[in-house]
């Protein structure tokens, strides 16, 4: 079993977008639900949602043997957060709100095991019930799960070229709503003030190198503009928007046929 990381990253390497989704209802049967239709990743959201570490898990577990690559956004940049997270398993962890190249240092410190890491040593599912052996687990977690610094603030902004310096960064995660609120305008994604400040994440990533993502909500122009930015993977919308659109759609095609039906 693997956390499948390596498709994720193979398909960057021939200049293929990767695409995700989200979830953050509990029931794994979501994750295996969505795992049916094509995405790359399962974004598995612990930062805003009620999800414990015990549906993290089944989540994850869920997503690996569906041949899918899970990614979990933690709550916080914390080492007490994260550690039992990387134990299970995932293909990488998103580390929200960061703002500075010494917050991104702790991030990936927390990920990577002594000299380069202060990461605890207690893997499971990470090391396959200890049936890899270990001097082959320890040379895969040198470079697994991804390291993934989302940025969502006008000081990581400003900051971006020396958090990209940071290694061990594997990724950068781009947030626009948090970032637009930033600047004191949130929620207006598409003003010009804030797609500048879009578009140099984009620049500096590109210029440095490293792979880039950006989590939005399925829109035609928002996609048409990340991929046009480079964007290397994107995660779109999530569980309860498929639900609620879904049942607002199947209600209004009814009603309209039942209207018609009536005539």
């Amino acid at each position: 079993m693997s956390n499948n990381l390596s498709k994720v990253r193979k398909k960057i390497s021939r200049g293929e977008l990767v695409l995700g989704t989200s979830v953050s209802l509990a029931d794994p049967k979501v994750s295996e639900i969505l795992c049916k239709c094509s995405f790359d990743i399962i974004w598995i959201e612990a930062e805003h949602s009620p999800l414990d570490k015990k549906d993290i898990d089944l989540h994850i577990m869920t997503v690996r043997k569906s041949g899918l690559a899970p990614f979990v956004r933690i709550a916080w940049n914390d080492p007490v957060i994260v550690k039992p997270i990387l134990d299970m398993g995932p293909a990488a962890v998103i580390f929200p709100f960061i703002k500075t190249a010494e917050e991104t240092k702790l991030a990936v410190e927390s990920c990577r095991y002594p000299p380069k890491g202060i990461r605890g040593f207690g893997p499971w599912r990470a090391n396959e019930y200890s049936t890899i052996d270990d001097k082959e687990y320890l040379k895969l977690s040198e470079r697994e799960p991804w390291v993934v610094i989302q940025v969502e603030h006008i000081d990581a902004v400003n900051n971006l070229k020396e958090i990209l310096k940071v290694d061990g960064v594997d990724s950068i995660l781009v947030g626009p709503n948090d970032l637009s609120g930033s600047v004191g305008l949130l929620g207006q994604t598409r003003n010009p003030e804030v797609i500048k400040l879009l578009d140099k994440i984009a620049n500096d990533c590109n210029e440095a190198g490293v792979p880039f993502g950006a989590s939005i909500g399925f829109n035609k122009d928002n996609f048409s503009d990340w991929v046009n930015r480079g964007t290397n993977w994107i995660v779109l919308d999530d569980d309860f928007t498929f639900l609620i659109n879904g049942g607002m759609n199947c209600y209004k095609e009814s009603m309209e046929l039942l209207n018609k039906l009536n005539k």
